[in-house]
């Protein structure tokens, strides 16, 4: 099997599964309990925090942990609004290529507590207009919620730009960083930027207020994510409790917690090789450029500049077919990857995140996602660019002129 679609999830290392064995073999105990070994549990949940905040340069009792990336996600967003109930008609700003997990609280918000979304446009390529932001943005707005690096495209957005903007007005500036964090240098700028190599070391994550990341897709194992909250920021916490420290309730999940932390280990290591990500995003262009060759119809949706996007993604799309079916056939063939669309009450709709981007409707529904990892072989690729070719040439044919 040919694995591209580590977007949507990635294998856990051998590292995380033996933190995790561990968690369930020998610190199965309460970390709330007084006794000796829920303490050795809270110990080692401890430790794991502070190899979490290590990844992404923060003090470790800034990290709150959460479900996943989306709990990680509705927790900023909800506690940024509900210290804010004494504001008149209040506003939040997001945008239109945002996961699911944003556009959809953002509209729930709106039903159910009144407040107003606004839409920061985007500009051709998919990346966010931070220019557009000043114009949106007023006394009344109470959060800016957007994504670091798009899942479906890759694109990287103007985070320095956005935040800069947020921080002069006094609004809170929350990221969507799971799409980011593990895969790119990321600091915050509140841990001890002394263990940066030069790769981490860059200013977009200090106009960051709240961070949200989430394990599984650097490694790390699925139901754990992390909320990174900034000093002095307004929070309420939507599920109360007295675990960590009263932001959000609820038994640790320990043995998520330290596969976490082993990952974020890993992470760390390996962003503090430039060389590593420089290769793998040859890699990686290669098979975009090996895919063209073979399909010479097929348009890559994606910005102008090539450092707008992620090192391991590139999202393609083939003209006149459909992508759930395309995906199917490479999955008889071997090779998993997926789509930016979605299908619903038996009708293909094209991904809401390309057309927002302004890409027609008819590449829409024919874009396939295909997304490598720091393990991706790059052997395996140039045998995924033919089977994707073979099985484009074979749907096309099928296809009525």
């Amino acid at each position: 099997m040919i694995y591209l679609d580590n977007n949507a999830t990635t294998m856990p290392s051998a590292r995380c599964r033996d933190a995790m064995i561990r968690a369930v073999d020998e610190l199965w105990h309460n970390p709330s309990s007084m006794y000796r070994a829920g303490q050795a549990a809270k110990r080692a949940v401890e430790l794991g925090r502070a190899s979490i905040a290590r990844l992404i340069n923060a003090q470790p009792k800034e990290l709150v942990f959460c479900g996943c990336g989306t709990c990680s996600i509705h927790t900023a967003m909800n506690g940024a609004v509900v210290t804010h109930r004494d504001v008149e008609n209040p506003n939040i700003i997001t945008t239109h290529v945002e996961h699911p997990a944003v556009r959809y609280l953002a509209k729930q918000v709106g039903e159910r507590m009144g407040v107003e979304t606004r839409w920061l446009p985007t500009t051709p390529g998919g990346r966010i207009d931070a220019g557009a932001l000043e114009k949106l943005i007023d006394e009344r707005t109470i959060l800016v919620s957007v994504q670091w690096a798009n899942n479906e495209t890759g694109v990287i957005h103007p985070v320095a730009e956005l935040g800069r903007i947020c921080r002069d007005k006094g609004v809170t500036f929350h990221v969507d960083g799971v799409q980011w964090v593990g895969k790119m240098p990321t600091n915050v700028g509140t841990g001890n930027t002394q263990e940066l190599g030069p790769a981490n070391i860059d200013d977009c994550g200090q106009w960051i207020d709240m961070l949200s990341f989430s394990a599984h897709k650097f490694h790390g194992p699925k139901g754990i994510g992390v909320l990174w909250i900034r000093p002095g920021t307004k929070f309420a916490p939507s599920s109360p409790g007295t675990q960590e420290l009263g932001r959000r309730g609820g038994t640790e999940n320990v043995p998520g917690i330290l596969g976490m932390a082993a990952a974020s280990e890993e992470a760390f290591d390996f962003l503090n090789d430039p060389k590593k990500m420089q290769d793998l995003s040859a890699h990686r262009d290669r098979f975009e450029a090996r895919v063209l060759e073979l399909v010479p119809n097929a348009i890559v949706n994606k910005p102008a500049n090539p450092a707008h996007r992620v090192w391991n993604t590139t999202n393609i799309a083939f003209p006149r077919l459909e992508a759930e079916v395309l995906l199917l056939m490479l999955s008889e063939r071997g090779l998993c990857a997926s789509a930016g669309s979605a299908c619903s009450s038996g009708s293909l709709e094209p991904s809401p995140v390309l057309l927002a981007m302004g890409i027609p409707e008819e590449l829409a529904h024919g874009s396939v996602r295909f997304s490598l990892c720091r393990d991706t072989d790059p052997g395996c690729l140039e045998e995924a660019a033919q089977m994707v070719a073979a099985c484009v040439k074979q749907l096309s044919g099928s296809i009525p002129v």
